[in-house]
């Protein structure tokens, strides 16, 4: 057998930009060309050619297997000597017979003569859950095959969640593939820390131990290429790898940053390891048999054999020499007991664990920060510095990714605010070493009120909260800034904000993060104890806390929100230690305040409905 020198490319697209993106591969393939020995193929990831998340952007990028075919072809011709052979995996949107699909193509190109395309796969699971809408935007492809390659062996392709569902490996595997090439735009999710101390998302570890099953079940390669960058907040993982025949990890590239992962492969390895575990030669035995089972739970048959009811033990036939044997005599050792292994509190089920790995977050924040500010054509940050854990956590995250000259903080206090919050804010700017303006919003807010002088505490705050964002809008367009949010995942769950103020800025790195978690963060930021030690507060209302107006701890509240929100019922929640006020507090909050979480309600009287039928991604 053959021996495949294989590159993947994991890179960042630009996000909608289709010849962006096409030149930037042409790039990576001249790089390749470069390389020797020069690999024969080049993986590229899901919609690799636009990037992933483009709602109903998908038609302006989609195109037709042979117009991107030709185009790789030419930027192959102008890197390469003539005759030079490359083949190249690569996933885009296609267009097909007046459809769209998520595709993978593999073709063969050849420098001075035309492309050969070798086989189109489409995506045939579609995710429509949790953060994807696949199945809104295009069509799902029915076959998986196996097709032979120029250089001898015989391989499949597989795209994102094709590869979660263990039959499609399967199909590959008895179509005769010995490599499975998978795709993906998987987005990193999970921050907590792991037993084996990885610093990576929980994901990373799911997603490699699903390529290296999938390869050891079938005794096949089995490789993933993936992609980095944000999109609208989703942070692709990367993490792209090659496993080999028995499931061990042969290479694999670092998360978060672009690569070309190199690997060869022994397809020998393929051979060698059916012979060991022919897992594959028994199932081709036993496929018939497994068909017709296949057939029957689909349907859903009944199996009338069981149940059976059988003669008590105090009853067997003594006629029985079984029965004799097995109910009659001394049994050795029938009266020792077994050691007992309680793990029914250690293995109770629950959400994923408040818990942070506080390094990986970091750099998972502040390399999302530099993809939004690239995307959006910005270099520099203005931030609303109140004084409190919040904005001080978002200042500093902000001078990790953009540098402390970029950053301008500005306190923007009313006459009633407390001292502390100015003198807070002020440690902040001096540890940090950002630029600083203090602009008094007094006059502005008592101008206003002046008019109102019924306003109770709520009204004045709220005028005063979206004050502020006045200032800071105004600020951003006068420094040419982008604001920065700072608001948390429990405020914001809670309704505890002023709509279309604390929510305002375009981007917010900590919007996903409980209170109590960014009370972690900060500590690992090694921001200012008098900070992180103080009772929250919006300062609004002399003496005011947050804590007080929730009527629980945000330790408390964090908890029982994680709890709600994946799905836990009132009870469940009550039988994790939870009083039945506390969780009534939270849950009255969470859902009276679903509105403040979505724009505004618009009337619909189209079928274009901005939001609803008119789908754009709001950074493409």
């Amino acid at each position: 057998m053959p021996r495949l020198h294989l590159a993947i490319a994991q890179f960042r697209p630009t996000k909608g930009d289709t010849t962006a993106n096409l030149d930037r591969i042409g790039a990576i393939l001249s790089q390749v060309a470069a390389l020797e020995p020069r690999p024969q193929l080049v993986q590229f990831a899901e919609s690799a050619t636009s990037g992933y998340f483009l709602e109903g952007g998908v038609r302006e990028c989609a195109m037709t297997a042979d117009a991107l075919a030709l185009a790789l072809a030419a930027r192959w011709d102008a890197v390469a000597q003539p005759g030079t052979l490359l083949d190249v995996m690569i996933g885009f949107y296609e267009q097909h017979d007046g459809n769209l699909f998520n595709s993978a193509m593999y073709l063969t190109l050849a420098a001075g003569d035309g492309p050969i395309i070798q086989h189109v796969h489409r995506k045939v699971f579609l995710p429509t859950y949790s953060l994807f809408d696949e199945e809104r935007f295009v069509e799902r492809g029915y076959e998986v095959r196996a097709f032979d390659t120029a250089w001898g062996a015989r391989v499949a392709m597989l795209v994102c969640e094709d590869a979660w569902h263990s039959l499609t490996g399967t199909i590959a595997a008895l179509d005769g593939a010995q490599i499975v090439f998978v795709s993906s735009a998987a987005p990193a999710r999970g921050a907590q820390p792991n037993a084996a101390n990885t610093g990576e998302p929980t994901s990373v570890a799911r997603w490699e131990r699903l390529i290296r099953d999938l390869a050891e079940e079938h005794g096949v390669y089995c490789t993933l290429a993936n992609l980095v960058g944000s999109e609208g907040g989703k942070h692709f993982q990367g993490a792209s790898l090659v496993a080999g025949p028995r499931g061990d990890l042969r290479a694999r590239a670092p998360i978060w940053d672009e690569s070309l992962l190199l690997a060869t492969l022994d397809l020998d390895d393929v051979a060698r390891t059916r012979a060991d575990l022919p897992m594959l030669s028994d199932l081709r035995v036993m496929l018939p048999h497994l068909t017709a089972e296949l057939d029957r739970a689909t349907h859903r048959e009944r199996d009338d054999t069981f149940p059976r009811e059988l003669a008590s033990a105090a009853h067997a036939s003594e006629d029985d020499p079984l029965s004799i044997y097995s109910l009659g005599g001394a049994q050795r050792g029938a009266s020792a007991a077994l050691p007992v292994l309680d793990a029914r509190v250690s293995s109770e089920s629950g959400p994923p664990s408040l818990a942070i790995d506080a390094a990986l977050l970091e750099r998972w924040l502040v390399t999302f920060l530099r993809d939004e500010f690239a995307r959006r054509g910005f270099t520099r940050a203005v931030v609303g510095l109140s004084g409190g854990v919040d904005s001080a956590v978002t200042t500093a995250l902000a001078v990790r990714a953009l540098g402390a000259e970029q950053v301008t903080a500005i306190r923007l206090p009313y006459r009633t605010s407390s001292a502390d919050s100015l003198a807070h804010a002020q440690l902040v700017i001096d540890q940090l070493g950002v630029a600083a303006r203090t602009i008094e919003i007094t006059a502005a807010v008592d101008g206003y009120l002046s008019q109102e002088p019924d306003a109770d505490a709520a009204r004045r705050g709220n005028v005063m909260a979206r004050q502020r964002m006045i200032a800071l809008f105004d600020q951003s367009a006068k420094l040419h800034a982008l604001p920065l949010g700072t608001g948390n995942k429990s405020e914001r769950l809670l309704g505890y904000f002023t709509w279309h103020a604390d929510d305002s800025p375009p981007i917010n790195p900590l919007g996903d993060l409980y209170k109590t978690q960014i009370w972690a963060l900060a500590r690992h930021l090694g921001l200012p104890a008098a900070i992180i030690e103080k009772p929250a507060s919006a300062d609004l209302v002399e003496g005011q806390t947050d804590e007080k107006d929730f009527g629980v701890t945000y330790a408390k509240a964090d908890a029982i929100l994680d709890l709600l929100i994946h799905g836990y019922r009132v009870d469940e929640v009550e039988a994790r230690g939870f009083s039945a006020a506390e969780i009534a507090a939270v849950k009255r909050r969470l859902e009276s305040t679903h509105w403040k979480r979505r724009l505004p309600t618009v009337a619909m009287v189209s079928g274009a409905a901005i939001g609803e039928a008119y789908m754009r991604p709001v950074d493409a």
